[in-house]
């Protein structure tokens, strides 16, 4: 079964601060707390024209077990709004299975569809898998090698 990517729902707002929580937690971190990232969660997903959140999982029959965060703003470069994939989390047991890609390929069409002219995102340096995958994807480094990659839609 390929995976499922949807666009998150204000009710599943536990659902994507959990995976957040997970993200920080594989980063090493121990905040925002998880309370921070609800109540976070929760205000963003009431504001649908400025931050979107995707959950996906592996196939039909699994529980979310990845995040995106995508947020919109208004370029004078583009004339039109640009979109930011802040976060990215695929949890450790369905890497692997096309989740990410499925993830990001949800995320530049959910740009698309909302008029978007660019999607923006910035990646460690050291996640090489990661950087691969975007690359695939038509992602391309800006500003001479830094982190920030991006693609024109």
């Amino acid at each position: 079964m390929p995976p499922r990517v949807w666009l998150a729902t204000p009710d599943e707002a536990e659902r994507v601060a959990g995976l957040l929580a997970d993200f920080r937690t594989w980063y090493g971190k121990d905040w925002p707390s998880d309370n921070a990232f609800l109540a976070a969660v929760e205000r963003l997903v009431e504001q649908p024209a400025a931050t979107e959140f995707l959950l996906g999982a592996p196939h039909d029959d699994a529980p979310p077990a990845a995040v995106a965060q995508l947020r919109y703003r208004f370029s004078v470069w583009t004339a039109s709004d640009d979109c930011w994939l802040e976060d990215l989390f695929v949890a450790e047991a369905a890497r692997g299975s096309g989740l990410g890609r499925a993830m990001v390929e949800a995320a530049v069409e959910r740009a698309r569809t909302r008029g978007c002219r660019r999607i923006e995102l910035d990646v460690d340096d050291a996640n090489t898998p990661a950087r691969a995958l975007y690359e695939s994807l038509g992602f391309a480094e800006k500003n001479g090698g830094n982190a920030l990659m991006q693609r024109r839609l």
